[in-house]
């Protein structure tokens, strides 16, 4: 059953973000348009959630995003918060701190993406 709500992200370089979110979070290829050829649009299935990404070669990434993925790597069998932000400017995403232990019981890091959508891992304390 498809998801009620899909986050999705538009970009001018697919590849990258794909590249990104496959290396960092484990995410697993469930759709592709045009199956054949160079893509539109590709679905991401990360956990038991369902991430869109759709390129756009004229996709302003320098305008202010309104996008925030929150991710729960402890879901996800891909390492831990602090082993994930190990690899995060290797592929070509950005550490904006260190981890943090909260209140409410998540060990919490900022990264962004390549494109520069924040995105917020998360695990249980």
């Amino acid at each position: 059953m498809p998801a009620t709500v899909q986050p999705v992200i538009v970009t001018p370089t697919l590849p990258l973000l794909l590249a990104f979110y496959k290396a960092l979070l484990g995410a697993v290829e469930i759709s592709r348009v045009p199956e054949d050829g160079p893509a539109f649009y590709v679905g991401l299935q990360i956990g038991n959630a369902e991430l869109g990404i759709v390129t756009d070669g004229e996709a302003d990434i320098a305008a202010p995003q309104r996008i925030l993925l929150n991710v729960n790597v402890g879901d996800l069998s891909v390492g831990g918060v602090e082993a994930l932000l190990e690899h995060v400017e290797a592929l070509g995403g950005r550490v904006l701190g260190p981890p943090n232990d909260m209140p409410w019981g998540q060990r919490v890091a900022h990264i962004q993406d390549p494109d520069g959508n924040t995105v917020n891992l998360t695990e249980p304390i």
